[in-house]
């Protein structure tokens, strides 16, 4: 089998403004990629820039995907190790875009075994239960969204933080006050406090039972997060602190962190996120999937690791739920609430509607 042409579109979907720390998102500024082999047979793949965090917009990906697709035209997609090697070698980091074309050498590949790319990795279906994302507010409108989506049956939420700590105080009091404390809550900083911030954030939250605290620091400051830990007793996820597994080994080894988020988007995508879950494990941190603005299509591919990333405790698999207008996808995961199943089929089982896509800037590589 070889790569014949692959085809790249700019995926757009509008969505409602979406506020973090560092900045608001009005629409999921995807990539979508599609690997098409000489038997006919072809990968999907999607990853959504999230240039606040990653350092990538949509425009470099589209870019980038360009010079990726002319670099494995007439190559063999099943030896996956040595096809993503080159991308490594032709640009550091980059790791958002990576991951898509890493998304469909996996689908392509679990396609060819005519296995669903779950089996492929040697995983098993389990049940998976996603939080559901709250962006920043003022307290009450924080608190009212809290109480709508426990009221819907919502099982975890994750709320946005990063700002002045005493703000980001009243946000959970209001929050707890609505909502009682049968529900967890983690928080997401998005590396939005100092150190000395991030202490007064964390102890003045540690009465409000805190499952967890997605990085509170800017990397930069990852020598304090052993301090960090010793200063508090809520639970520290290393989020942008964790590109790869050579990072997870350096925060694990140094105490540095309770939990590890992984994301596609951060780690070039599922070859390097087993890595990471692998490391992680070895030291007893458990870790946590998330994502940046993804449809359902790349949510199923991580649902897929999920199942074959036993180390992988925590779902944060809410991202076409928290203001997508549009759905172009066919197949993917399906929600039952915020229980998550995938489609049943080989690779990925999902895909891009037709429709969606020729309404979309394409590029194609023969």
């Amino acid at each position: 089998m070889l790569i014949k042409e692959i085809e790249i579109y700019r995926l757009s979907i509008p969505m409602e403004p979406f506020v973090i720390a560092t900045g608001v998102m009005d629409f999921a500024q995807n990539t979508f990629i599609k690997i098409i082999s000489d038997e006919g047979l072809y990968g999907v793949g999607e990853c959504s820039a999230f240039p606040m965090i990653v350092g990538e917009t949509q425009n470099t990906c589209l870019a980038l995907a360009q010079d990726f697709a002319k670099i494995w035209i007439g190559k063999d997609p099943l030896n996956i190790e040595e096809r993503l090697a080159e991308l490594h070698l032709y640009i550091a980091r980059n790791a958002t875009i990576k991951s898509a074309f890493d998304m469909a050498l996996y689908d392509l590949a679990a396609k060819k075994a005519e296995l669903p790319l779950y089996e492929f990795l040697g995983g098993k279906p389990r049940d998976i239960v996603t939080d559901i994302t709250i962006g920043i507010a003022s307290p009450e409108e924080t608190a009212s969204k809290a109480k709508l989506l426990h009221d819907n049956g919502a099982v975890a939420l994750k709320v946005k933080l990063g700002k002045k700590p005493q703000d980001d105080i009243a946000r959970i009091k209001a929050i707890r006050q609505a909502v009682g404390f049968d529900i967890p809550i983690r928080i997401d900083a998005n590396q939005g406090w100092s150190f000395e911030e991030a202490i007064e954030a964390l102890q003045g939250l540690e009465s409000l039972k805190i499952q967890f605290c997605e990085q509170p620091m800017r990397t930069y400051n990852d020598h304090l997060l052993a301090q960090l830990r010793s200063e508090t007793i809520v639970p520290i996820m290393a989020d942008e602190s964790v590109y790869d597994h050579r990072d997870a080994e350096r925060l694990c080894r140094t105490d540095s962190c309770d939990y590890i988020n992984i994301k596609f988007s951060k780690s070039s995508g599922i070859s390097e996120s087993l890595k990471i879950q692998s490391v992680a494990q070895e030291f007893g941190i458990p870790c946590m999937i998330g994502g940046m603005l993804e449809s359902r299509l790349a949510l199923a591919a991580k649902t897929h690791f999920a199942y074959a990333a036993p180390n992988v405790k925590f779902f944060d698999l809410d991202t076409c739920m928290v203001g997508h207008l549009e759905d172009p996808v066919i197949g993917g995961i399906q929600y039952d609430g915020y229980s998550i199943k995938i489609t049943e089929g080989n690779g990925i089982a999902a895909d891009i509607d037709p429709a969606f896509l020729e309404k979309c800037e394409k590029w194609t590589v023969a």
